[in-house]
């Protein structure tokens, strides 16, 4: 499968509202919280676009239907991919990578010197695919206190600290 990859257009808002509810069940399911995203986690989307501005956001599209989105935050020595999501009906066939490509090529375009991206802590699934696209410096580390006594898994380690993600 030949993706074509193009900026982000108007009319693209109802898919990329789609593609962001994707995106937040699957981190509902590994995180088996329901409420990540309220009730209508598409519309973060919304919030999201006007953040980054739509020059910024790129699709891949198969036959018309985008199936794929990613953006890029940020300005000067400084950014980050944020979103990368590739519909799950089309992982694997390599629109993942070309949306990667597109956007470190657009970065060194703009001079960034250092790119990162975010993935959740249980989405070993994309740190695997991150790792894959070069993506292997750690840079920064988030840590915080579930105040709601949730149950965390066990079995990240860091620096021989014993750590639950």
């Amino acid at each position: 499968m030949t993706p074509t990859i193009r900026k982000y257009q108007p009319r693209d808002l109802p898919s990329c509202r789609t593609l962001w509810t994707e995106l937040t069940q699957h981190h509902r399911d590994i995180y088996q919280s329901p409420n990540i995203g309220g009730p209508d986690p598409g519309k973060h989307f919304d919030t999201h676009l006007a953040k980054v501005g739509p020059d910024n956001l790129w699709v891949a599209t198969h036959n018309g239907t985008v199936i794929a989105l990613t953006g890029l935050m940020g300005t000067g020595d400084q950014a980050e991919v944020e979103p990368a999501i590739v519909s799950r009906p089309h992982r694997r066939r390599g629109i993942g990578g070309a949306l990667m490509e597109t956007v470190i090529a657009e970065a060194r375009n703009r001079g960034v010197k250092y790119l990162s991206v975010r993935p959740v802590a249980r989405n070993a699934e994309a740190l695997r695919f991150f790792t894959q696209q070069g993506f292997t410096n750690v840079g920064h580390i988030e840590l915080f206190i579930d105040l709601t006594n949730r149950e965390w898994k066990q079995g990240l380690k860091i620096f021989d600290l014993d750590l639950k993600y």
